[in-house]
């Protein structure tokens, strides 16, 4: 089990890495805007607030990843759990596509991880 968990939990990390990089470097490209929906307007406007999200999907996963590499159980669950609210809180207020990207996988990492306690 505690195999399952620290893969689950580094593909968690890996999937708040590759938000950061859509977010603060590629938002305003042709297949990110497609991805989120937005036009070449919003996406130039937006721009400054897409990048302070991905900072914070950074620090997520950051967490993550020291938990994994210090070997902190404690840690990746607490990381586990700020990424499960912030994804509730992004699929109520943004968009419900969040449940499967943020959610579940982090939900996923979170039994495992429990369990190998």
């Amino acid at each position: 089990m505690e195999t399952a968990a620290k893969i689950l939990v580094g593909l968690v990390a890996l999937i708040h890495v590759y938000i950061l990089v859509l977010e603060m470097f590629l938002w305003r490209t042709e297949r990110v805007r497609a991805t989120f929906g937005t036009t070449a307007e919003f996406a130039a406007e937006s721009a400054p607030l897409a990048a302070n999200q991905g900072l914070y999907n950074g620090f997520l996963a950051a967490g993550l990843i020291y938990g994994l590499v210090t070997g902190s159980v404690e840690f990746q669950i607490f990381f586990l759990c700020c990424v499960i609210v912030a994804g509730i809180f992004g699929a109520v207020t943004a968009n419900r596509r969040i449940l499967f990207v943020q959610v579940i996988p982090g939900v996923l990492a979170l039994v495992p991880a429990l369990l190998a306690r």
